[in-house]
């Protein structure tokens, strides 16, 4: 005796290429069943991926296998069933229509009845005053028959038209049904034990082709740009031929492996290149057992190369092996979100994994040889007890003003990442040269100019600003020149390249001024290129 179970998606682990679905449902044994059915799988699932057990109560469940299911017995089996369902409905409404043929003969009746009574009241004159308690009881009386009447004839046309809308959408169904391709599926058959009755909880896990999901995330600088608030996002989508509705769902960085044994490894042959008239020859030391035959030889390629289908076949064949780590184990980042729905339509549904404000440093970047405002650029600390930030897409924003879109790299947690936001208004910069003065003095018939720049920096925000100033002095490519940096102020030594750098804290609504002097020194018949001042 064979069951059909029905069961619901309970939960989903969603990897990069595909997906782990998992169902439950409750069944009622008897004591007769040998088989359990579950019908309606998408064609998506992966064979030899299903797994079974019984929760709860212990069941025997002796083997499990999966089996097409003929579509046109299927859409048979559902024009049938809404066949039936019509004639009910039709049955129903000639019924209804009988009580409203019944109770407008009886309405009809008590009508004509007091037309009748009126009719001969006029018709014939009674000496006799007439009776009008007689009158008024058969008034009454028509009076709440006729009532009670159209009630009922009310009701019943209410009734009727409710039917007339199912009987119209049923018949729709069943037009679609008739004209619609029927669609194949899969059905997973569980056999088990015949047991006494008893109720136990069964589940079934199954992996689908044609599920993903990728990481995005939107990253909020708040106003006094000491906290970065981490929207860590997913984007899922599936066309696997199945809603996943009202799900927990589980994103995941593993690689589900097919296979319960790890695969074997063939002969990895070399050889000299075979003379171009040697193609039968070959075959012929192949066939002697010397070189495998080409056929074999390609079935394991060297290592970096893509392995042919026929290489897998093998263990394709075997059950799936899920190889779920808990977050941040063994390099496997595993996403526990909240339940939803993501239905088969294979377009990106957006689910939030967290959201959080993370510790961040500002500092505002200048290099006004370049551009006179300040690049704000800061600094985020992933907390150790923080998860894996994943590669991704991530939307920067700064207070509610969209900056741009950047990149992740892999983040684990207790690293630092940088963020730069682009240009800042509320600093301003202006650099002007106020000196460049040759030195009319020749010494060893070497010529010396000097040159200077006075920088004025703006703080116009309300908030202390941290802010590294980079100039760059020039940097000489023959021995008989020479740059020497001769004054700063603030003080500060000359890096490489000519790079010079203060760091500097500017106060809010604040200004501060920078000064630095250099000399460049060469021969007087030189002439100088690339010191265009």
């Amino acid at each position: 005796m064979s069951k059909t179970v029905d069961t619901r998606i309970s939960e989903v682990t969603v990897y990069d290429d595909q997906a782990l679905v998992t169902r439950r449902g409750v069944v009622q044994l008897i004591g007769e069943e040998k088989e359990l059915v579950i019908t309606q799988l998408p064609l998506t699932l992966l064979r030899e991926s299903v797994r079974v057990r019984s929760l709860g109560m212990a069941v025997r469940l002796v083997g499990v296998r999966t089996a097409r299911t003929d579509a046109t017995e299927a859409v048979t089996q559902e024009i049938a069933q809404l066949t039936e369902e019509i004639g009910q409905v039709e049955e129903q409404k000639r019924a209804c229509q009988d009580q409203l043929t019944l109770y407008n003969l009886q309405r009809n009746f008590v009508k004509s009845l007091s037309t009748q009574y009126l009719e001969r009241l006029t018709r014939f004159q009674s000496p006799e005053p007439l009776n009008l308690n007689e009158i008024t009881d058969l008034l009454d009386f028509v009076g709440q028959q006729y009532n009670q009447f159209s009630k009922a004839i009310a009701t019943f046309e209410k009734e009727q038209q409710k039917l007339d809308q199912k009987l119209q959408a049923l018949r729709q169904q069943l037009q679609s049904l008739s004209t619609l391709r029927p669609q194949e599926s899969f059905r997973i058959i569980i056999s088990l034990e015949p047991s006494t009755t008893k109720e136990f909880e069964l589940e079934v896990s199954y992996v689908v082709r044609q599920a993903s999901w990728v990481p995005l995330y939107d990253l909020r600088l708040n106003a006094t740009d000491e906290k970065m608030n981490i929207c860590y996002l997913a984007d899922v989508k599936q066309s696997s031929g199945e809603d996943w509705l009202d799900a927990a769902f589980t994103l995941s960085t593993a690689k589900p492996g097919l296979g319960s044994l790890p695969p074997k490894l063939n002969p990895w042959y070399i050889d000299v290149q075979a003379p171009s008239h040697a193609g039968q020859q070959a075959n012929a030391i192949a066939e002697s057992g010397n070189l495998p035959p080409r056929s074999l030889a390609i079935t394991m390629p060297y290592p970096g190369m893509t392995p042919e289908p026929a290489a897998l076949r093998d263990s394709e064949l075997q059950a799936a092996v899920e190889q779920i780590a808990e977050s941040k184990q063994g390099g496997i980042v595993t996403l526990k979100v909240s339940s939803g729905s993501i239905p088969s339509d294979n377009t990106a549904h957006k689910t939030t994994i967290f959201n959080a404000d993370y510790p961040c440093r500002a500092q505002y970047i200048a290099m006004p040889q370049v551009n006179s405002l300040a690049y704000l650029q800061t600094t985020i600390t992933n907390p150790l007890s923080g998860v894996t930030l994943l590669p991704g897409q991530a939307n920067i924003f700064r207070g509610n003003t969209f900056i741009g879109t950047t990149s992740l790299e892999n983040i684990a947690p207790g690293q630092e990442f940088k963020l730069n936001l682009g240009i800042d208004e509320g600093l301003k910069i202006d650099r002007v040269l106020v000196e460049r003065q040759v030195d009319k003095t020749l010494i060893a018939n070497q010529k010396h100019t000097t040159y200077a720049y006075r920088l004025v920096i703006t703080n116009l925000r309300e908030q202390t600003a941290e802010l590294a100033l980079i100039e760059q002095l020039p940097v000489s490519r023959n021995e008989q020149i020479k740059v020497s940096l001769t004054r700063t102020n603030p003080q500060i030594q000359g890096g490489e390249m000519g790079r010079l750098e203060w760091s500097l804290t500017l106060p809010p609504l604040s200004k501060q001024e920078l000064y630095y002097q250099f000399t460049v020194e060469h021969p007087l018949e030189l002439t100088i290129v690339g010191l265009d001042i």
